[in-house]
């Protein structure tokens, strides 16, 4: 049965997932970068950005597990690109250059319509107009059989998971603080949403959280 996951999410240790003024310069905001300083240097993220090499362990398996079996993604507008408002034209691709790492069909939550945008490498951005519900309804049929998985940003897991849509959810906890930006857990009481942690393990770079939709 198709999952709607959550893998590789990075947290500071003061529950931020990302800065304040995120820009073409800071695309996770200010300082926001930090927060990935364990996957930078993995094999798995090196191979998917063309690279050879990177270290193997807790922080890799992690990431290459956040890859397998997954069918379609779905992201918030602001992880497609920098762009607020109406689109002005369709000449912003995203941050991946033309060929993007996901390689199959992403759902982009917006409040403005686009046409789908097909890369290089099998990805095909679809814009979605019509809210989470309608984007997981789409990811879900276009997955064939495999899983979603919802990269953020933040404001998209909140929605996700305020609707008890997110079925497991990996959370990479790094040992930085941001002392602002965009709060996960703002406005959520994940116990009461029947949320409860079922791993923790420690990694190289970062605490590696695994938390899980019960009943």
């Amino acid at each position: 049965m198709t999952k709607l996951r959550v893998n590789a999410f990075a947290v500071s240790l003061d529950g931020y997932g990302a800065g304040l003024e995120q820009s073409l310069a800071d695309p996770m905001g200010r300082g926001g970068m930090a927060l990935h300083g364990w996957a930078f240097g993995t094999r798995t993220l090196r191979r998917m950005f063309g690279q050879e090499g990177g270290a193997t362990g807790i922080d890799d398996g992690y990431a290459a597990r956040g890859m397998a079996g997954l069918g379609a993604w779905i992201l918030g507008r602001n992880m497609f690109g920098p762009v607020r408002g109406p689109w002005p034209d369709d000449s912003w691709r995203g941050w991946w250059g033309d060929e993007p790492p996901y390689h199959c069909p992403v759902f982009v939550l917006t409040h403005h319509a686009r046409p789908p945008l097909a890369m290089a490498g099998g990805t095909t951005f679809h814009f979605v107009t019509g809210g989470i519900d309608e984007a997981c309804q789409r990811a879900r049929e276009a997955a064939g059989g495999g899983d979603v998985r919802l990269g953020g940003g933040v404001a998209t897991l909140r929605q996700a998971l305020r609707a008890r849509l997110v079925d497991a959810m990996h959370l990479a906890v790094a040992p930085v603080l941001l002392g602002a930006g965009e709060s996960l857990y703002a406005g959520l009481d994940l116990p009461a949403l029947g949320y409860a942690v079922v791993r923790s393990e420690a990694g190289e770079g970062a605490t590696h959280v695994t938390i899980e939709r019960q009943g």
